[in-house]
């Protein structure tokens, strides 16, 4: 009966360092699994924001090109001194600070790590907006 109950023994604690070990390896490969997701989707979500990066750029390039010809255009409309004018040019330019709060939105979520979708959202308003501001530029009289 001896005999019997350390063959028992020796069964279980072998079959439990077995398990042990099964479980040690899926553990290691669980965490593995989940450091390779994290990697891989930080790499891609860095190069999905780099593309919104130059993205945003050209369109503050397009911003700032724009709010240089509403400055040269409105120091004209003031000199001639036609109210009618002076409205159509102040409601141009509140199309332009629109467009300047869009671009503010689109650094801020790319600053805070927003996902590339929201990012894309808010990169397509601003230039729906920056359009709309050029369209109210070019449809002042002045010009």
């Amino acid at each position: 009966m001896k005999k019997s109950r350390l063959g028992l023994f020796k069964s279980t604690s072998m079959l439990i360092s077995v398990l042990g070990v099964i479980m040690i390896i899926a553990t290691v490969a669980a965490v593995a699994y989940v450091g390779f997701s994290v990697v891989s989707s930080s790499l891609t979500g860095g190069i999905s924001s780099g593309t919104q990066y130059d993205q945003l750029a050209e369109l503050k390039s397009n911003y700032t090109a724009l709010e240089s010809q509403f400055n040269d255009t409105g120091n004209k409309i003031y000199a001639m001194d036609n109210i009618t004018l002076e409205r159509e040019y102040v409601n141009a330019q509140v199309e332009l600070v629109r467009a300047q709060n869009d671009l503010s939105d689109v650094e801020s979520a790319l600053s805070m790590g927003k996902p590339a979708s929201e990012v894309d959202k808010r990169l397509q308003q601003a230039r729906e907006d920056l359009k709309i501001a050029h369209e109210a530029y070019n449809s002042l009289s002045v010009i």
